[in-house]
């Protein structure tokens, strides 16, 4: 192969992507893996959607979400285990674990479908620091299990 002046330009630029695409991802942690998932399901992070499956990483501002017939399973890095019923889509809008600094937090939304929610480290050593907000209002974690369902809201609803 000979290389010339055009391909020596054409290498370096893509090898300079390379390197820049490395740095974006290496300066947002990953939180949590996709630990299960049955039918379709995807992490949404940065607008890119990628069908999840084992291994996927959960980072931060990802939205999760599962199809009709789906489930979904994701444990993070405290330890925290959140499993999603079918048609739900949650987002991780904060996460924070750095216990010898003192730094814990765990915030998500709840737009609509199933979590069921088991405690990690975070909500063991500083309680207050974990909630899920939902459309009508904000659960505070206060033992080592919950379940909330979220309706989609009725489009026949009064005014």
């Amino acid at each position: 192969m000979k290389f010339t002046t055009r391909t020596f330009l054409k290498t370096g630029i893509i090898l300079m992507l390379g390197w820049s695409f490395a740095g974006v991802h290496a300066e947002v942690e990953t939180v949590g893996l996709v630990k299960t998932v049955t039918g379709e399901s995807w992490v949404i992070t940065a607008g890119q959607r990628v069908r999840a499956q084992v291994g996927t990483a959960v980072l931060l501002g990802s939205q999760l979400k599962t199809g009709k017939a789906a489930t979904l399973g994701v444990t993070f890095r405290d330890n925290t285990v959140m499993s999603f019923g079918p048609d739900t889509e949650l987002t991780v809008d904060e996460y924070l674990f750095a216990p010898a600094q003192g730094k814990l937090k765990l915030g998500a939304r709840l737009d609509k479908g199933s979590l069921n929610y088991v405690s990690g480290v975070i909500a063991k050593l500083k309680p207050d620091a974990v909630s899920v907000r939902t459309p009508t209002g904000t659960i505070g974690v206060r033992g080592t299990q919950f379940l909330v369902n979220v309706d989609e809201p009725s489009s026949a609803s009064p005014h």
